[in-house]
């Protein structure tokens, strides 16, 4: 069972200021933050940003990202127009992905640091 996510970044005050009202959206919240990390959850730490510990840039990977589950396609579209507003690049719309399932319903985003990130919900709402 996984416990947490990261993903690193060169520049923890850009990063904040497109996670905090793009995770705001979803539920979660800044937890912690210090000069090496910015950690977000909800009650309990679930995903966090940080510098690497060994002082070369960050990247992003080819391929990989992270799906935030959300309850309703409205907070699918508000966690991407929040992630656009914020600084954010479209990676795909707010839209139902057949060829997942007749019922998943999901957006992408980049993050200012070039990670991919979804929200994803199931629900017909």
């Amino acid at each position: 069972m996984i416990h947490h996510l990261s993903f690193g970044t060169n520049d923890l005050d850009r990063a904040r200021a497109f996670y905090d009202p793009v995770l705001a959206v979803i539920g979660l919240r800044l937890m912690n933050a210090d000069a090496q990390s910015l950690d977000y959850g909800a009650g309990t730490w679930l995903f966090s940003l940080e510098r690497p510990l060994d002082g070369s840039p960050a990247t992003a990977g080819n391929g990989a990202h992270v799906a935030f589950a959300v309850e309703t396609r409205d907070m699918v579209a508000a966690f991407h127009r929040a992630g656009l507003a914020h600084g954010g690049r479209d990676a795909g719309p707010p839209g139902v992905r057949p060829e997942y399932d007749a019922h998943y319903y999901a957006a992408f985003l980049f993050d200012p640091d070039g990670n991919k990130i979804e929200a994803v919900t199931f629900s017909a709402k």
